[in-house]
């Protein structure tokens, strides 16, 4: 339990980082790079500075991580880009409302059991997050809107339940803190190329606010993998309830900080999803 409330907490972080750095205009795509570096430093040193990262081409998980690592870079820019351009309602909904992938595939990869008040509490958690994320003035009647957030909560989607896979067949305990180090190199070697082809393409220099914005970002990401890591480890939590409970508590936990660290106003939509969240946690431990 405690692996799930660490990944949650480290998750929320992510946001409140994204936005100081909107807030503080850093480069988004200079920032994600240095945060992938700080995060595979951080992994290096969690796995202490294992020789065995030159036998990661040899891993059976080696081509998990390269496209792993090219979803993380390219999603998070996506998110950004997103978030900037449509609004922060639209992201949110879409990278939230994606837990139905990875509860789904839980569901039916691994035979986990439904009953009626489990699938009562991922109905209740999907309409959770979209209420809480809700924010009728961001949104624009725009129907090109549409695409983006879609390509959002597939790709979100797929990425937790493709971890998920990962962890179950292919990456044993041991190897827990390599892998996740490697996803962030990885994903690194792709944001260096993205940045030299801006800075050829359009000159863009590098900022110096980008090296503290990506060392901010950097550790609770690495965290937020690494602890979904371990909590998928444990057996006593089906990785359905596991992430239907992941997405409706970083939901929960990010708008109780944006209410208090950013006097964010929460209206009524999102008053009555903080509610149904706290109602589909207890339905959906009740369950396990």
């Amino acid at each position: 339990m405690i692996w799930l409330l660490l990944s949650i907490v480290c998750s929320t972080l992510i946001f409140v980082v994204f936005k100081l750095i909107g807030k503080y205009q850093v480069n988004n795509l200079q920032a994600i790079l240095v945060n992938y570096i700080v995060a595979f430093s951080v992994g290096q040193a969690v796995n202490g500075f294992n020789p065995n990262l030159l036998d990661v081409p040899h891993q059976p998980w080696f081509w998990s991580i390269v496209l792993l690592g090219f979803l993380f870079i390219t999603l998070f820019q996506l998110m950004a880009w997103v978030s900037q351009t449509f609004g922060v309602a639209s992201v949110s909904v879409a990278v939230k409302m994606s837990v139905i992938i990875p509860v789904s595939f839980g569901i039916w990869y691994f035979n986990e059991a439904l009953t009626f008040l489990k699938i009562t509490g991922f109905i209740l958690a999907l309409l959770a997050v979209f209420l809480a994320t809700y924010k009728p003035q961001r949104v624009k009647g725009d129907l090109k809107m549409l695409a983006l957030p879609i390509l959002l909560f597939v790709g979100s989607g797929f990425l937790d339940a493709f971890i998920n896979y990962n962890e179950a067949t292919l990456v044993p305990e041991s190897e827990h803190a390599l892998f996740a180090s490697a996803i962030f190199g990885v994903a690194g070697l792709f944001g260096v190329l993205f940045v030299l082809y801006r800075r050829f393409t359009n000159h863009q220099s590098f900022q110096l606010k980008s090296v503290v914005g990506g060392l901010a970002l950097g550790i609770p990401n690495y965290g937020s993998i690494y602890f979904l890591l371990l909590a998928l480890n444990e057996p006593q939590l089906p990785s359905s309830n596991l992430f239907a409970l992941n997405n409706v508590g970083i939901v929960a936990l990010s708008a109780l900080i944006g209410t208090l660290a950013f006097a964010e106003k929460l209206n009524t939509f999102n008053k009555w999803g903080l509610g149904l969240a706290l109602v589909s946690i207890v339905l959906i431990f009740y369950t396990v």
